[in-house]
């Protein structure tokens, strides 16, 4: 039986996460107690083994109550996303790199190191160019959420060489198809692409057809996540496996499913500063990713019906 740690846990995949947790377990014990830290939920658990904590994860005295009870695993998914991020400096940096700094000081004072898997982003790339890219790439941010990121990357492989967690940072793509109008992200296009075509809707994308992108669903994302949590693995930090599409290849597998009309729903009115940084990416190859067990889905169709499945609401 373990205690479970969730920051973000109201949020997309933070919600698909949890329920794993609870259907599944980890590394095949199941969860006494998953902990979900959020600054609101909408409703109450559903579950007993659910223990929900409102507040915000940069508040020192709220962060070291939600860890005050040993915990074996740590799922930190909170953050503030690139264009609030951008906006607010003060708010991103307390957030995406001063908590994740703040949780890790926290557990090194417990008695056995849990594990601890923070979602770290592609973004750490900056712009990529045309090139293909590997694991071996080295970080470019240009964004301070991109930024703040590495720092953690680097903070928790630190934290690890100590003994104080037992770390896995994992680079994630756009993980579709998150609901809503995606608030604050610049890559929200890519989820409501998803949902528009599937109700029959037009959309205006800000990137062009031949834009690529690396994808990956929130089912397929969760998988990772949860290995990351249960495998020993020989490095810190993992670039996760993607699907490398263009939007055209997108809106062709939406179509295959939902009819050729699909197509005429879509509009292309591209935006330099979201083409170049979310529509301009090229083949990435993970071979010590795929090799350590992590995964994509495989093919546009199956990113598709993945995608549509995980609508994500709060436990």
């Amino acid at each position: 039986m373990s205690h479970v740690i969730v920051t973000g846990a109201a949020g997309f995949v933070g919600y698909v996460l949890a329920q794993r947790l609870l259907r599944d377990g980890l590394n095949g014990t199941s969860v006494r107690k998953l902990t979900l830290l959020d600054v609101a939920f909408a409703k109450a658990p559903q579950d007993a083994r659910i223990n929900q904590r409102a507040g915000s994860i940069a508040d020192a005295v709220f962060r070291d109550a939600a860890f005050a009870e040993p915990v074996d695993a740590v799922f930190h998914l909170a953050s503030i996303p690139g264009g609030a991020a951008e906006k607010n400096i003060e708010l991103g940096r307390a957030v995406n790199l001063d908590a994740t700094i703040g949780m890790l000081e926290v557990l090194r004072t417990q008695p056995k190191p849990p594990r601890f898997v923070f979602a770290s982003t592609i973004a750490v790339y900056g712009a990529t160019g045309s090139a293909p890219m590997s694991e071996d790439t080295a970080p470019a941010p240009n964004l301070s959420y991109a930024a703040q990121k590495l720092m953690g990357e680097v903070a928790l492989a630190d934290a690890t060489r100590r003994g104080w967690v037992r770390g896995c940072a994992l680079r994630l793509p756009g993980v579709v198809a998150r609901p809503g109008d995606g608030a604050g992200m610049i890559s929200a296009f890519m989820s409501q692409l998803f949902w528009k075509l599937a109700a029959g809707e037009p959309i205006t994308l800000p990137v062009s057809a031949d834009g690529t992108a690396w994808w990956i669903s929130a089912g397929a994302c969760v998988d990772n996540l949860l290995h990351a949590a249960s495998a020993d693995l020989p490095q810190v930090v993992y670039q996760m496996p993607v699907l490398h599409l263009r939007i055209a290849d997108v809106i062709d597998a939406l179509a295959a499913r939902f009819g050729a009309d699909r197509n005429a729903l879509v509009s292309f009115a591209p935006d330099a500063f979201v083409q170049a940084n979310f529509a301009a990416y090229p083949p990435l190859a993970t071979p010590r990713a795929l090799a350590a067990g992590f995964i994509h889905d495989g093919v546009a169709e199956n990113l598709v019906t993945s995608a549509l499945q995980t609508k994500g609401n709060e436990p």
